[in-house]
């Protein structure tokens, strides 16, 4: 089997060592790796494999060496700057920040979705928005088969979504990085407010969910939402069709769909829940019923682990995707 020679970029944070994890898990074909990361956290050390790695600080020269595929989870700025140099040296590069996620040029990739699109990627790959990538995993069989008319989200998120510092403000019930006490509340409030007065969050779950599924016709509108749970994003999706449809045959198209577990049995009170999802790398689906109120709609409850498939498993997949055309 080829091997290959990989550097992670935001080595030491939440989602750059889970990257770690699932690279392990995988067991992804690795001959040479380099962690990469701020001036700050160079010179830590991190095992990976057995083996003890030294992090590096990450600069214009990272990409010198040898390097098949960068995996980039060091934030917005960072990727911005770095990415590009990288791509440059013949680097190929899946970023997990929202920096060229809208870029025309850019793949924005669901390997269960639309792996075709790296095919005309020009060196980088942007992985989707958290919720974007969890949601879209039970509409995508949906879309194909009755054709997706409108989509309402309704987000409850993680606070492991705003990274450490999130998760600090839980536990040691601060209020440093949320403008309001996360502790038994909920913010309806992801990322910046925008003047038309939705966050970025739910802009970005609005415009990514059209370029995932290939459909500017798809009406989406969302409301995003922080809560006191540490790990795993829930979705409230209501769906509307431009078909009709049998709830037999959308509960068939969904159990059919691969990295989709439907958990769907109300009379055991069986339904996804973020405690279950934390630490697996599956989307789960439940609550799935029809939605009275329109003549082709349903409603569906989704669960995932952000940090996992909303981030760093996703982008894994992506670059087992890759290296399978290197």
């Amino acid at each position: 089997m080829k091997k290959y020679n990989v550097a992670v970029a935001g080595a030491t944070g939440l989602v750059g060592s889970t990257i770690l994890k699932v690279l392990e898990e995988r067991n992804f074909p690795i001959e040479n790796i380099y962690f990469l990361s701020s001036k700050k956290s160079a010179g830590s050390k991190i095992t990976f494999k057995g083996n003890e790695y030294t992090v590096e600080e990450l600069t214009e020269k990272s990409f010198d060496k040898d390097i098949d595929i960068a995996l980039f989870a060091a934030g917005g700025s960072v990727s911005e700057k770095y990415a590009p140099i990288a791509v440059e040296k013949g680097v190929k590069v899946v970023d997990n920040s929202s920096v060229f996620r809208m870029n025309k040029d850019v793949p924005l990739v669901v390997p269960e979705i639309n792996p075709e699109d790296i095919k005309w990627s020009k060196g980088l790959i942007a992985n989707p928005n958290c919720s974007t990538i969890q949601s879209v995993v039970p509409l995508k069989p949906l879309h194909d088969k009755f054709k997706i008319k409108r989509v309402v989200y309704s987000t409850y998120q993680s606070v492991s979504g705003s990274g450490l510092n999130g998760l600090r403000d839980l536990e040691e019930g601060k209020v440093a990085f949320y403008p309001h006490q996360i502790q038994h509340n909920a913010l309806p409030h992801i990322d910046s407010f925008l003047e038309n007065g939705y966050t970025k969050e739910e802009t970005k779950m609005i415009e990514e969910t059209k370029k995932i599924l290939h459909d500017d016709s798809i009406k989406v509108t969302a409301t995003t939402v922080r809560i006191p749970v540490k790990f795993a994003h829930s979705v409230s999706i209501n769906v509307e069709f431009e078909k009709p449809f049998e709830m037999e045959d959308v509960f068939k198209a969904l159990k059919e769909f691969p990295g989709l577990v439907v958990q769907d049995d109300v009379k055991s009170n069986l339904y996804p829940m973020a405690i279950n999802a934390e630490g697996k790398n599956e989307v789960f689906v439940g609550r799935i019923r029809r939605d009275f109120s329109v003549e082709n709609g349903i409603n569906l409850w989704c669960v995932a682990d952000n940090i996992r498939k909303g981030a760093a498993t996703n982008a894994v997949q992506i670059a087992e995707l890759v290296a399978k055309s290197l």
